[in-house]
């Protein structure tokens, strides 16, 4: 929506044309990434799992409730059970799997273009069990709230935040982009994630811009809409707000028109749709709404010299991961749309316009938190610290970045039912996605205003 993707540095002037000139530069420096945000807070405890002998007992034991929708999972070596990876960078006596649904992960993870970053989670600086016990230093406000942890998670600050750290690193890249209002683009609807301080969120939708609404929700995309729009432009007097709204609007329909043009088509002759997932618990084929999001932002790559891109930022979800009740049901079938997902983007990448931009695009996922390693019967309930994934041909994958924590309760960073206290920030994480994007290091303060706090401030998971 274009109304919500002008930027404080696109004069009200712009019109077609213009857009049309800017449109023709070549975007040979190309870079993109793309934030997978996992609503509601994903069991990385069921995601990534420890499985050496000690920590596969504390699993088992703690997780076997003998219910009969119990999260427990099958042992390494039964049918249908975990995923067996093995990291370039052992660690001391431990050995590691994923979830038994994400085979097509598993595959990027062995081809060295997936890595997991071990525990990251909201943090104002590094704290130790003892000083969160006693709140001697500063905690991110509110934990294990869930309006709130994503807002810190995609802010830094809790509900109510204005801009993103996504929306920052756009602020820094805005005037290189030959049209600013397509520098951060979510295909979810809106998100503080991708709001900065110049640049405004352009949302999209499967068939493209999302089209301009009347007060009654109704669009304005039909021959009448479009000539009752246009009659209230043409009609605009002198009045500042009135001018300010036209110009708004006539911002809204040429980038829009601008995008329509420019982003690629969905089917054969453009970016291949993906194909159906297999639901691990019915055996039944479903269409993927995550794959589908991923297809429209391909598009969007796909149109990348046309729009006169050369950095952007995109915003995808995949919802369902409060999984308090049916955790091994749902858990398996959101594993399986992740990793299906996650494979169809890689390979659509590979061969973009006969191209193979997998360097120059990297995904990650981000959840509100993680969750209790003790079960509350059928489920897990709200954490902290979680583990991630990073994908994409300048990835250093086939490995695993910061110390994996201990299975069970009572550890030094269990913070209550084995609620991981985290040792990795958000700001380290977002901070070397964005200098792998070209944010200066001098700016990188700007983005992430606790990274001061960090003597590590690139953890090494980017070439």
């Amino acid at each position: 929506m274009a109304a919500l993707a002008g930027s404080a540095a696109t004069p009200f002037a712009l019109n077609l044309a213009a857009m049309g000139d800017a449109a023709a530069q070549s975007a040979s420096d190309y870079k993109a990434i793309v934030c997978i945000f996992l609503n509601g807070g994903n069991d990385a405890f069921n995601t990534v799992l420890a499985t050496d002998t000690a920590s596969w007992s504390q699993y088992q034991r703690l997780r076997n409730t003998g219910a009969s929708d119990s999260i427990h999972l099958p042992g390494v070596g039964e049918t249908g059970g975990v995923l067996p990876i093995v990291p370039d960078t052992a660690q001391a006596g431990r050995s590691f799997a994923l979830h038994p649904s994400m085979a097509p992960l598993k595959d990027l993870f062995d081809a060295g273009r997936a890595a997991v970053v071990a525990n990251v989670g909201t943090l104002v600086q590094p704290v130790t069990l003892a000083q969160y016990k006693a709140k001697s230093v500063a905690l991110p406000p509110k934990l294990f709230s869930h309006n709130d942890q994503q807002s810190i998670w995609q802010s830094g600050q809790p509900e109510g935040a204005t801009t993103g750290w996504g929306g920052r690193i756009g602020d820094v890249f805005a005037s290189g982009n030959a049209n600013a209002m397509f520098t951060t683009v979510s295909a979810a609807g809106n998100s503080v994630f991708l709001s900065g301080s110049q640049v405004r969120q352009f949302q999209v939708g499967q068939s493209g811009a999302v089209a301009i609404r009347n007060t009654s929700g109704y669009l304005f995309s039909s021959p009448a809409g479009a000539s009752a729009l246009q009659a209230i432009i043409n009609e605009a007097g002198n009045d500042p707000i009135e001018q300010e709204q036209v110009a708004v609007v006539q911002r809204a329909i040429a980038s829009q028109t601008l995008l329509s043009g420019a982003m690629l088509a969905a089917g054969p002759t453009g970016v291949p749709n993906p194909g159906t997932y297999v639901n691990p618990n019915t055996g039944v084929a479903a269409t993927n709404a995550l794959a589908v999001q991923l297809q429209t932002v391909a598009r969007i790559i796909g149109g990348r010299n046309p729009l006169g891109a050369k950095r952007q930022v995109f915003y995808v979800t995949l919802g369902g991961f409060d999984t308090h009740d049916r955790q091994k049901v749902l858990h398996a079938d959101l594993m399986a749309r992740l990793a299906h997902a996650l494979a169809y983007f890689d390979a659509t990448l590979a061969s973009l316009q006969g191209a193979d931009l997998r360097r120059q695009v990297t995904t990650f996922t981000a959840s509100d938190f993680g969750r209790t390693f003790t079960s509350n019967g059928d489920g897990t309930d709200h954490g902290w610290g979680a583990h991630h994934f990073v994908v994409g041909g300048a990835v250093r994958g086939r490995d695993i970045y910061g110390a994996f924590p201990a299975s069970g309760l009572g550890h030094e960073l269990d913070v209550g039912s084995g609620s991981l206290l985290p040792t990795t920030s958000v700001d380290q994480y977002g901070a070397t996605l964005a200098r792998w994007f070209g944010v200066p290091d001098n700016r990188l303060a700007e983005v992430f205003p606790n990274l001061g706090n960090f003597s590590r401030r690139d953890l090494g998971f980017m070439a």
